[in-house]
């Protein structure tokens, strides 16, 4: 009994040294900061948000560039999204004001920075950045999607897409231009070949139908790489619609001066299958000169939505770099992205689009490359991939009798020199 009184005393004595010396060293131990001084001093020391406010005043032509908007254009947008964006003020904080968290998320958008190198410029930890980003991507998509982004709905609302591209590419009965984008990513985190496409990398598609004008009327965007391209678009809510009837598109009419009626269309290239309300172009192999005439005529209108990929992609060049985010919230990112082109075109068309920075033709037909090509070894989105796809039944004979409009009644003379 006396060995094991002792045993228990020397237990003791050796649990209670262990105590002092670890409430010793709690003591010792620095105390970790609520908040780092250097991001405490945001409002004192000041920041990019200062910066802004001064190039606002001095140097407009540099705060558009930071921002791609110009400041009416920011202010109009705060307003929009700030309802969603304000956080309440508690004892323990004052929290980032809706301002700030719009600016830093343009600023992303605009240049594809990381969150820690944004988190200098703004003096905001990179892990608020990382919450604060999406959540500024939904708010901006929530608030523009019904005004910038909205799909015709109506006979009268598709007529009026169909008369633009008429008048400026001299395509009849064509409500739009199709094709899609591979986005770039980061390989996600057990995500195995998911995400994996045809070019060796990690993506989310971005399928979308520009107008006559470069605008977007319709986007689907988060199906991940690995899907064939033909599978992207079978699976968006438009090719339901169309498939069912849903879209209220005008019926079947002839093209100006013929008496043969044909389907509204979309334009697309050879990613696409064949419908009666799709048309792509003949085959390389042994095409004919009134097929090569078609094909041309095609191209010209298609290169619409090449076009207004170019503008979004050289206005947002997160897009240019492989997005470092998971994703849902690389989705968010993306369809901020073009809902925002959607806006700035709408709304200040001169500052944010250049006619040099897309495909353009001379008056005797000659294209003229866009800028945004130059930088396209860099671009980060990618072509959906070619291949030989399903025509439906009676397809071709709409294919025909376009083909006949284009070297009779809808003939240019420019044509016949680009085949």
């Amino acid at each position: 009994m006396q060995q094991e009184e002792a045993l228990f005393i020397l237990c003791c004595g050796a649990a209670s040294y262990i105590a002092v010396k670890e409430d010793e060293s709690m003591k010792n131990r620095k105390k970790r900061p609520w908040v780092r001084e250097w991001l405490r001093q945001r409002k004192e020391e000041g920041c990019c948000v200062k910066l802004l406010t001064q190039l606002r005043a001095e140097t407009p032509s540099l705060y558009k560039n930071f921002l791609r908007m110009n400041a009416a254009d920011f202010d109009n947008l705060l307003k929009l999204t700030a309802p969603l964006l304000t956080k309440k003020t508690t004892q323990l904080r004052e929290p980032i004001s809706a301002s700030e968290r719009l600016m830093v998320t343009l600023r992303y958008l605009a240049t594809g920075e990381s969150f820690r190198s944004l988190q200098f410029i703004f003096r905001i930890p990179h892990n608020t950045i990382s919450t604060i980003i999406p959540e500024v991507c939904d708010a901006i998509y929530k608030v523009l999607q019904p005004d910038y982004l909205k799909t015709p709905s109506t006979e009268t609302e598709w007529l009026a897409v169909s008369e633009k591209f008429y008048e400026k590419w001299n395509f009849p009965n064509c409500i739009g231009s199709i094709d899609g984008k591979h986005v770039v990513m980061t390989a996600p985190s057990h995500s195995g070949s998911i995400y994996f496409n045809y070019k060796g990398t990690h993506s989310i598609v971005l399928m979308a139908i520009a107008d006559a004008s470069y605008k977007f009327l319709y986007i689907d965007v988060g199906s991940n790489g690995r899907i064939s391209d033909g599978g992207v678009f079978r699976k968006t809510s438009f090719n339901k619609g169309l498939v069912n009837e849903k879209l209220n598109l005008p019926p079947p009419e002839p093209l100006p001066g013929r008496t043969v009626s044909v389907p509204y269309v979309l334009v697309a290239d050879d990613a696409f299958a064949m419908t009666p309300n799709i048309l792509k172009p003949f085959s390389v192999r042994n095409m004919n000169a009134i097929q090569r005439i078609f094909n041309y005529r095609l191209s010209r209108a298609r290169r619409v939505i090449e076009n207004a990929f170019g503008i979004l992609s050289a206005r947002f060049r997160v897009l240019r770099t492989p997005i470092k985010v998971d994703p849902p919230k690389a989705i968010k990112i993306t369809t901020a992205c073009c809902v925002l082109h959607n806006y700035l075109m709408c709304r200040n068309n001169s500052i944010y689009f250049n006619p040099n920075l897309v495909d353009h033709y001379t008056q005797d037909g000659t294209l003229v490359l866009g800028e945004w090509r130059s930088e396209r070894a860099s671009d980060s989105l990618i072509n959906l991939q070619p291949h030989r796809s399903y025509i439906a039944p009676n397809c071709s004979t709409v294919r025909d009798e376009f083909s006949q409009y284009f070297v009779e009644e809808g003939e240019v003379p420019f044509q016949y020199k680009h085949i």
